[in-house]
């Protein structure tokens, strides 16, 4: 072929300037293969290896292509087979010519080609399961032009810019290559999953830099929830991956149904890496990645999403969820943006530290804040450092502001509850105050966790502490007025608010939360002009008189310590659902109780001695009595699964046991596959009681008791 399809191709090549060598006589004079051509093949970044009938009789060509694959693994190489009327199972399987000249190395009286005939079967193998050309009775011509353009295409690639510092990086590179997987034949959906500013689009980039020599076609489609959102943004997104591939550098779709099936067609039979950054609507994913049949074996689509519940709607393999730096690693990327260098300079370590502290691993800050701080003076970074506090940085609020914005309102609702008040809470119990008969937590704490704007752990609600900073500023944004936000959680707001009596019915939360006790001025007619509000948490408050209204909204009333006999207001409010109210002096409830059918957890009210307001509380599942010292009996109670605690009612004439019996012998079906908890008077030892369904006997569980 030295004559025809090999000099053709040669010639095609130099002529697009392409520095081509090819193994002629000269390089290949001695017995084996030459110190000029193994130089040749490490200076070179494409081998095109061509594959005749009569090419493993030639010990030389062997010798080449296992010299080959060396450098392949050792330098990464790219390698294209020409298979020039040649079945690529007939190589891989040492059948035919190949199986033949293959024999007679083996029967052969010399004993280092014997020798070498192992390696040589084991690249031969190699070659025949690479992508490449296949010329059967095809055009020439047309092969080779096909040739010059991906070899042009290979040529000019430009690897994209990672970061400036890409500390950290290789750690997620090393754990993404196991599942990338580069070798593997079948098509694969890869997410990269985690909040805004965490390094999703960086380690993107470093992917697609280090795998694009794996495949055929590679084309990375930069921010594809802002380009989407523009007019022809979907077609402009199909023309630019559809340009990456050779050939079609002045496409036009059109259309996105044109697009569609233009990329299903031309995508179908190659090798892709295809890389979606900044995913957040699944109709995205539709136009560009449809389905696995869209694209050819081997293919790789990797997607970069802040949203974990669209990658599993849209089929996705396997997802990478990206966890924020280590503090050794953020260090390092602190000090080369903020001194360009590897360590921070000596006096400025305490300082570096507590702005890494800060930034809890998020890539985003540490560079923003970094470059910031740089060249400034101790003086100036102890201000900054001050101010953050207080307030984020405009940059890392607006990246997670797109999240927010993302929301519905409901979960937007749920958000900034959660980020102003309920950070560390238990889940179960956030539920019980939140929910409503228009809204389910559930639903809203698993869509904010998908986001990575919350996380669940052991049962409780956590949030990064700059999530939680920018959730209490878009409060903060509502209005220069304190008495006009929706929430307050501030002791200096909170003050203020009801010094001046300035609340108004924008206002749904309270929390005042004081180091020591205090008693601040809250008359009681403190409340009438917030008529919304719907969370009240106090702690360390000492009120200076009973409350006698709240509002109708109002769900959780989270008060310890208070030192009124009674609790006396107006009918409202029926929304309530958690009543708690520790350490408090209350001997009665009012009547104003009496229609409270939401209550759903009433907690240590010490010295409550009226067992009608139990009574009446239908929707209760959670009662705790501890240290009710007055209380001698629990009445009635209904509800499917209940969990009372009672220890420390030094009053309670009644055991466990008759507490049982009096509640389940109002109705056994509400209790079955329930669990109904209790705890001896002057003992926190809980006692086990389940039903179950298949009978009507109850089956008491009790751990032994000194």
């Amino acid at each position: 072929m030295r004559n025809n399809f090999t000099s053709h191709l040669y010639r095609a090549l130099q002529q697009k300037g392409i520095q081509t060598f090819i193994d002629n006589e000269e390089l290949r004079r001695g017995e084996g293969i030459s110190t000029s051509l193994i130089t040749a093949i490490k200076a070179s970044k494409i081998s095109i290896i061509i594959f005749s009938k009569s090419y493993a009789s030639s010990s030389w060509c062997l010798d080449e292509l296992v010299e080959i694959f060396k450098c392949r693994e050792s330098l990464q190489q790219v390698i294209w087979p020409i298979f020039l009327f040649v079945d690529p199972s007939d190589i891989r399987n040492h059948r035919g010519n190949f199986g033949e000249a293959l024999a007679q190395y083996e029967q052969s009286s010399d004993k280092k080609k014997k020798e070498k005939l192992p390696e040589w079967k084991i690249a031969l193998n190699k070659a025949a399961n690479l992508s490449g050309w296949h010329l059967d009775n095809g055009d020439e011509s047309q092969l080779i032009q096909r040739i010059v353009e991906a070899t042009l295409s290979k040529l000019n690639r430009t690897f994209l810019h990672v970061a400036k510092y890409p500390a950290g990086i290789e750690s997620h590179l090393h754990e993404l290559a196991s599942l990338i997987d580069a070798g593997e034949k079948d098509v694969r959906f890869i997410g990269i999953h985690g909040h805004g500013g965490i390094g999703k689009t960086t380690i993107a980039k470093a992917s697609f830099s280090s795998f694009m020599d794996e495949f055929e076609v590679f084309s990375f489609l930069v921010d594809v929830r802002e380009t989407s959102k523009q007019h022809f943004g979907f077609a402009q997104l199909q023309e630019v991956l559809l340009v990456d591939m050779p050939g079609d550098k002045n496409l036009k779709v059109g259309n996105i149904n044109r697009g569609i099936n233009i990329m299903k067609e031309r995508l179908c039979n190659k090798r892709v890496l295809l890389i979606l950054d900044d995913v957040d609507e699944l109709d995205q994913l539709d136009t560009l990645a449809g389905g696995h049949k869209w694209f050819g074996l081997g293919s790789r689509i990797i997607i970069t999403t802040r949203n974990k519940h669209l990658l599993a709607t849209h089929g996705v393999n396997v997802i990478y969820e990206v966890r924020g730096m280590d503090h050794e690693r953020a260090l390092v990327l602190l000090s080369w943006n903020a001194f360009k260098r590897e360590k921070p300079l000596e006096n400025y370590l305490v300082l570096s530290n507590r702005v890494v502290c800060y930034a809890d691993g998020l890539q985003l800050a540490l560079v923003v804040l970094a470059s910031f701080l740089c060249g400034m003076t101790e003086e100036q970074w102890k201000s900054a450092i001050h101010n953050l506090e207080k307030k984020p940085d405009k940059k890392i609020y607006e990246v997670f502001k797109i999240s927010y914005d993302a929301l519905q309102d409901n979960e937007k609702s749920l958000f900034l509850d959660i980020a102003c008040f309920f950070v560390g809470e238990d889940k179960d119990y956030v539920i019980k105050v939140l929910g409503s008969s228009n809204f389910c937590p559930i639903i809203g704490i698993k869509v904010l966790t998908d986001m990575s704007l919350i996380n669940v752990e052991y049962n409780r609600l956590g949030m990064h502490r700059l999530i939680e900073k920018v959730g209490k500023e878009i409060v903060c944004q509502e209005s220069p007025k304190a008495g006009k936000c929706s929430r307050l959680w501030s002791p200096d707001d909170v003050f203020h608010v009801f010094l001046e009596n300035i609340g108004t019915n924008t206002l749904e939360g309270i929390m005042l939360k004081l180091p020591e006790q205090r008693t601040p001025y809250l008359n009681a007619k403190s409340f009438l002009k917030i008529k919304r509000l719907r969370l009240r948490i106090f702690a360390n408050v000492v009120l200076s008189g009973a409350i006698e209204y709240l509002p109708n909204e109002l769900r959780l009333i989270d008060l310890p310590g208070y030192q009124f006999p009674t609790f006396s207001f107006n009918s409202g409010p029926k929304q309530l659902a958690v009543l708690n109210m520790p350490y408090s002096h209350i001997h009665q409830l009012d009547k104003g109780f009496k229609n409270f059918e939401r209550l759903k957890a009433a907690r240590e009210l010490i010295y409550l001695s009226d067992n009608k307001f139990v009574s009446r509380l239908s929707k209760l599942s959670d009662l705790s009595l501890a240290n009710c010292q007055r209380l001698q009996e629990i009445p009635e109670l209904l509800g499917f699964q209940i969990s009372i605690k009672a220890s420390h009612c030094k009053s309670l004439v009644e055991t466990p046991w008759e507490i049982m019996a009096k509640i389940i012998s109002n109705d056994t079906r509400f209790f079955r596959d329930s669990k109904i908890e209790a705890t001896l008077p002057g003992s926190d030892i809980p006692y086990w009681f389940s039903h179950k369904p298949a009978t009507e006997t109850v089956t008491f569980k009790v751990p032994s008791v000194e």
